[in-house]
């Protein structure tokens, strides 16, 4: 691949009109982000109140549950990458699974949460295990395809920004359903007669069912809305089959794209690390023990982290396009160093607001840096066809999410030891000096450390606009315009 003649800009051209995607494409393809947030986060959030609170699972069984939920989706996402990447049918190669996943998806959701009271400690675990192996390859079925989509949808630099941006703010609308799950799960409509209680099992299977149904109904949506530019050029080129080895191997031999990862590995283990420390940070540091009034700050915090995601779409939109994608991914991360490092001063008892602050900057810098990633992710793919001679859009799909996966999880997993290294005593209702000066110490350092190396690995990224101007006229050149 030559890019000796890209001049340095900074600044893409103008989007051609026959460039852009229609205002109802854009909204029906961020509407997707909503099958991805319920089918792939909402479980996890409900699982250890419904099952270990209510139902009486011992905690490390659902953790292993939880974790062999994310190895399987180590091994159903390639899969799906692949059999899209190589199907070939009169409505598309994308969209036909995205209205199947969605229709098994929806339908799955609430039957993650068909169990009995009457069951005993091993029937639970069971039917956990089982019930979530079996829904992890229904969502791989509509989200490899549909985050594959999102990379094909345009040729154009600033545009496909400007995709990802609906699909930020819209997904982080879907992200309000997270948050009153619990809460409708305890309404009186579920008090069971006998005991007086709440049914939180019965009220989470209501709740799953009505997401479930609109899950649906946006398949369908997409499926009638949202069109595939690139398949008309394939089947007339005839593209070959992709391999099943190049959904992860044969990927990962492309230079951007194996910094394109470092960066999400990093951005994604640094902050997932401290996603239970914060919480412990508000109760024990903010509120001196107090879990209720730590509770309902965690709760403001949330909706302020939901709309920082929010406002970050349309800005981190507006900086790409005047400043090029990887300097805007450089602002992401350096507003994720203040804030966390921030939280150093902003997690006090004297002004408790202020912690509400920290949230929305740390909503704000994740909100900007997980919508610039797939939109210099479709940049990629543009690097790989001129190498490649493929459009292979699913593969780096498929394993771009296994490896952000990974991130998660491994901070996920990380977030209890974490917790351990700090001496707290669930016991002690107030914590020692020396546990509340280390809570608070790596609240701010971990993460902090996560991002400056992701910081690092971008300052290495080859694409800036002019080499992705000047790949898309190569490749017009090879087969045309799409």
């Amino acid at each position: 691949m030559s890019l000796a003649n890209a001049a340095p800009s900074s600044a893409a051209p103008a989007t051609r009109p026959a460039d852009r995607v229609p205002l109802r494409q854009k909204i029906a393809y961020g509407l997707g982000s909503s099958c991805d947030m319920w089918g792939h986060w909402l479980y996890p959030s409900m699982a250890y109140p419904v099952f270990n609170l209510y139902l009486g699972v011992p905690p490390h069984l659902i953790g292993i549950v939880l974790m062999v939920n994310r190895l399987a989706d180590a091994l159903s996402d390639p899969f799906f990458g692949w059999v899209s990447d190589n199907t070939r049918t009169r409505f598309g190669r994308r969209r036909p699974f995205i209205l199947v996943g969605a229709f098994l998806a929806g339908l799955g959701l609430p039957v993650l949460f068909l169990a009995s009271p009457t069951w005993s400690t091993t029937q639970l675990f069971l039917f956990m295990l089982s019930s979530a192996l079996l829904y992890v390859p229904l969502m791989s079925c509509f989200n490899m395809p549909y985050q594959s989509l999102g990379a094909e949808l345009t040729p154009d630099y600033n545009e496909r920004t400007a995709v990802m941006s609906f699909k930020g703010a819209l997904q982080k609308v879907a992200e309000l359903a997270l948050y009153f799950a619990l809460p409708f799960t305890t309404l009186a409509w579920f008090t069971d007669p006998a005991t007086g209680k709440q049914n939180t099992l019965l009220g989470a299977q209501v709740y799953c069912a009505g997401l479930g149904l609109l899950m649906i109904a946006i398949g369908v949506i997409i499926f009638f809305t949202v069109k595939e530019r690139y398949y008309a050029h394939l089947v007339q080129q005839g593209q070959e089959k992709v391999k099943l080895r190049e959904s992860f191997y044969e990927t990962l031999r492309c230079a951007p794209f194996r910094i394109q990862l470092g960066m999400s590995l990093a951005f994604a283990t640094g902050t997932s690390m401290v996603s239970a420390l914060g919480y412990y940070a508000t109760v024990y540091v903010v509120c001196g023990g107090d879990s209720v009034s730590g509770n309902w700050w965690n709760a403001r915090m949330g909706i302020a982290y939901m709309a920082g995601g929010f406002l970050a779409a349309p800005a981190f939109a507006f900086l790409a396009r005047r400043l090029g994608k990887q300097r805007a991914a450089a602002i992401a991360i350096a507003s994720g160093i203040a804030a966390f490092g921030g939280t150093w001063w902003l997690y006090t008892p004297a002004v408790p607001w202020l912690q509400v602050l920290a949230s929305g900057g740390i909503g704000f810098a994740s909100g900007g840096f997980w919508m610039l990633l797939p939109a210099m992710g479709a940049d990629i793919m543009d690097y790989d066809e001129l190498n490649t001679g493929k459009r292979r859009e699913g593969a780096f799909s498929a394993c771009g999410s296994w490896i952000s996966k990974v991130g998660m999880s491994l901070g996920a997993g990380a977030a209890g030891f974490v917790l351990n290294l700090t001496g707290f005593d669930a016991a002690l209702a107030v914590q020692s000096p020396d546990t509340i000066l280390l809570i608070r110490v790596m609240l701010a350092a971990i993460p902090v450390a996560g991002l400056t190396l992701a910081w690092l690995i971008l300052l290495r990224y080859p694409l800036g606009v002019a080499q992705v101007q000047d790949i898309r006229r190569q490749l017009e050149a090879r087969r045309g315009t799409v």
